[in-house]
């Protein structure tokens, strides 16, 4: 029998759980083992058994001697609707891509404040911005760095451990294999703290896994042994649609940073991605830099990228395609990823043996038996197909991509001599809302204290980039936000909260170029910053940083850096196909045609619904003009090609005429 082989049967055998074919029945053996005092910890995004999370709230809402505390992150839930318009497009998308998705009850209350008293909510990580205005989820609210998430799961005294999980065989027989699939990123943490430390000696802690079916089966350290696990839900309420995440819209500035970044990723690297549009314009770039080298070069020149960086770009980047290619290790697996694997950028083999993976870093060849792995994810989390690409995956594939925990992805605790040889020339690759002059990062909260979205696995990253030799820490943060008189810039002189302090400042990226800050005075920190702001708001900054002796008085922003406008970034890139090049939807979209068509249309009318003077304008326009047949069919979606009544009318024509 082969060492895999050997290794899955040994995960099938032992105690095995007690399955469950109804949901509430395991509610009532919960409650049975556990009495009347239960927190219970839940994955992020994906992994949530809702089903069960479901049941076993509404009984303790409805039996107040239940007390439960639930302790999480990033709760998932199907968008609102603000306005009518908004309903008509958004309802058909989300019924073709959420389903039927059992939405999470306690987050409904969450929202609305309407938590009982004997319940108590708590996450680490919100959906970005989602819980703004929400008093209650602020007050619960619990600020962790991602490694130590299962550390203060234990504090809290968790005692009952939920998650959906994947299983392969027959599980009526007993003859199956089970995987915490995309969420064994804090679980694989817990169960090691089960095993060794004195806190789960002191009372039970109740293990439970809901099968899904959907759930790609992820092999390697995601899987676990039947003794783990006590109770096991296995039926057809418990189905659901799978959540997931369609594909952010990519615009030229994003794209833009995106291009930037991808000329420091040295050949033979490591890769860490965070999520969101600018992640998606990253991934874009180092493709066109694989599949489209000549096209790649016009961008850089164009961006004047070698003559401004050619230092930085020779030492800790390149330009050329990838022949060695890069291993990933990112606590999450996001949706780029496979793009770059079906593509050869990832596909560089590290070893979980230090005197191999010591010999291949050396050039020499791993042995035969070596079993390599070109990726270390802690969560996935993405659209649709992404989910498919996983299910579909040959067992080859899969075999190279090892989910794991975040203890071992984050840090380098684990093994520090075998993760250093393993993540050489590692890149980090994270967003920020803002960034100070001083090199400081804004990444999950504001400064009146309300927590954006949590700092999550940021701060990990970028400490392990100081600790890395040859590592780098890349954040990405747009150089202005908002429209029109509402512009601000997201360079700011001072900020009243920070994600990444000063001291850890590295690589910060803006559609302008890139600020390389790592071991350099104030002085030239500053000086960088400045080159990467927006133009229309160097001078007040400039004053701000003179004003606090940070610039000489008669220091000027250099001329190149002088005309950081998006009119200027337009016409650098003048002669090339922007569309073909950058992409609206670079990692595919799940809008169809006419939805697409749609897009761009109702973009414009929520920007014209904001003043009411260049509404009325566009309706004096509109209102004469009856829609032509080639109107048609987006008119149809939107159930306003036979409008009924006057409002309608009106909103039909205003509609078509920005079609």
């Amino acid at each position: 029998m082969s060492e895999n082989n050997a290794r899955q049967a040994s995960l099938s055998q032992g105690q095995q759980p007690e399955r469950f074919t109804c949901v509430d029945r395991c509610v009532d053996a919960v409650i049975e083992r556990l009495g009347g005092n239960i927190v219970l910890g839940i994955p992020l995004g994906l992994g949530k058994p809702n089903a069960f999370v479901n049941a076993l709230y509404r009984r303790a809402k409805q039996n107040t001697s239940i007390r439960l505390k639930i302790v999480t992150a990033l709760s998932l839930a199907v968008p609102a609707t603000q306005s009518d318009i908004e309903r008509r497009f958004a309802e058909p998308f989300f019924e073709r891509v959420f389903g039927d998705y059992e939405a999470l009850e306690y987050l409904y209350d969450v929202k609305r404040g309407q938590v009982p008293d004997h319940i108590e909510v708590c996450e680490f990580f919100f959906k970005p911005g989602d819980m703004l205005g929400a008093p209650y989820a602020q007050q619960h609210y619990i600020s962790s760095n991602y490694t130590h998430v299962a550390r203060d799961l234990i504090s809290h005294g968790v005692n009952l451990l939920a998650q959906m999980v994947a299983v392969e065989g027959d599980v009526s027989r007993g003859d199956y294999r089970i995987s915490l699939s995309c969420n064994p990123d804090v679980t694989l943490d817990l169960i090691e703290c089960m095993e060794r430390e004195p806190h789960f000696s002191e009372h039970e802690v109740i293990t439970v896994a809901q099968v899904h079916r959907d759930l790609p089966f992820m092999p390697n350290d995601a899987e676990v042994e039947h003794r783990h696990l006590d109770f096991m839900i296995d039926c057809e309420e418990a189905q659901s649609t799978l959540f997931s995440t369609p594909n952010d819209s990519v615009g030229l500035v994003d794209h833009m940073m995106g291009v930037y970044a991808s000329a420091l990723v040295k050949e033979g690297g490591t890769l860490q991605i965070g999520i969101g549009a600018m992640s998606d314009a990253f991934v874009n770039a180092l493709l066109l830099r694989q599949q489209r080298p000549e096209q790649y070069r016009r961008v850089i020149q164009k961006l004047n990228i070698e003559s401004r960086y050619a230092d930085l770009v020779e030492k800790d980047g390149g330009l050329d395609p990838f022949e060695q290619g890069l291993y990933g290790s990112s606590e999450m697996f996001v949706n780029g990823f496979r793009f770059l694997i079906d593509a050869g950028v990832i596909k560089r083999e590290v070893y979980d043996d230090l005197d191999t993976q010591l010999a291949v870093n050396r050039g020499e060849s791993a042995p035969s038996e070596a079993r390599g792995k070109i990726l270390d994810g802690g969560f996935f989390l993405g659209p649709r197909d992404f989910y498919q690409w996983l299910r579909d995956a040959s067992p080859e594939l899969l075999a190279k991509i090892n989910m794991s925990s975040v203890g071992l992805i984050n840090q380098l605790t684990d093994n520090p001599p075998l993760l250093r040889a393993q993540r050489k020339h590692a890149r980090f690759v994270n967003t920020g809302l803002m960034a100070t002059l001083s090199g400081a990062v804004v990444s999950d909260g504001l400064e009146d204290g309300r927590v954006l979205s949590g700092v999550g696995g940021q701060y990990n990253f970028v400490a392990m980039a100081h600790q890395l030799a040859d590592a780098r820490s890349i954040l990405l943060v747009r150089a202005t936000r908002g429209s029109g008189d509402e512009r601000v810039s997201n360079i700011r002189f001072f900020y009243g909260h920070t994600t990444i302090p000063r001291h850890l400042r590295d690589i910060v990226i803006t559609e302008y170029g890139i600020a390389d800050l790592r071991g350099r005075s104030d002085r030239e920190v500053y000086a960088q910053m400045l080159n990467v702001a927006d133009s229309r708001f160097q001078p007040e900054l400039l004053a701000a940083a003179k004003k606090a002796h940070k610039l000489p008085q008669d220091y000027e922003i250099p001329a190149a850096f002088r005309n950081n406008t998006p009119d200027a970034l337009r016409e650098h890139l003048k002669g090339l196909e922007r569309e073909v090049l950058f992409p609206e939807f670079p990692l595919g979209t799940d809008f169809d045609d006419t939805e697409l068509q749609l897009l761009p249309a109702l973009k414009k009318l929520k920007a014209l619904s904001t003043s009411k003077g260049a509404m009325a304008k566009a309706l004096v326009r509109a209102l004469p003009q009856k829609p032509s047949e080639s109107h048609r069919a987006a008119l149809e979606r939107m159930g306003l090609w036979q409008p009924q009544g006057i409002k309608e009318t009106v909103v039909q024509r205003l509609l078509a005429s920005l079609l």
